[in-house]
C-alpha cells in the first residue's frame, strides 16, 4: 500500500497549495496547507486505503464534513486528529 507524500504540491483548484504531512496514525493524518510559505488552515482526515490502486487517498473537496476536515486553529485540528483514535 502506497502512503501519502509527506510534502506536495496542489493540483487543480489547490494548485500552488504546499501540503506538508504533520502527523500521521494508524487511523489518520493531519496536513498544513500553505501558500506563499504561509499556513492557512489544517487538513485532518480519516486513512481511507483505495485498493484499486494499492494506495491511500488524500480526500477531495466533496469529502470535507463526512471523513475530512478543515481548521484553521492548530490546537483544533491536533483536537480532532486525537478524536479519530
Amino acid at each position: 500500500m502506497k502512503e501519502l507524500e509527506v510534502t506536495f504540491e496542489g493540483k487543480g483548484e489547490v494548485k500552488g497549495d504546499i501540503f506538508k504531512q504533520i502527523i500521521k496514525s494508524e487511523v489518520g493524518y493531519m496536513y498544513s496547507v500553505a501558500y506563499e510559505d504561509k499556513i492557512s488552515h489544517y487538513e485532518v482526515f480519516r486513512r481511507k486505503e483505495n485498493t484499486q490502486y494499492d494506495n491511500i487517498s488524500y480526500p477531495k473537496s466533496t469529502s470535507f464534513g463526512k471523513w475530512a476536515w478543515t481548521y484553521y486553529v492548530y490546537k483544533n485540528a491536533i483536537n480532532k486528529f486525537n478524536e479519530l483514535k
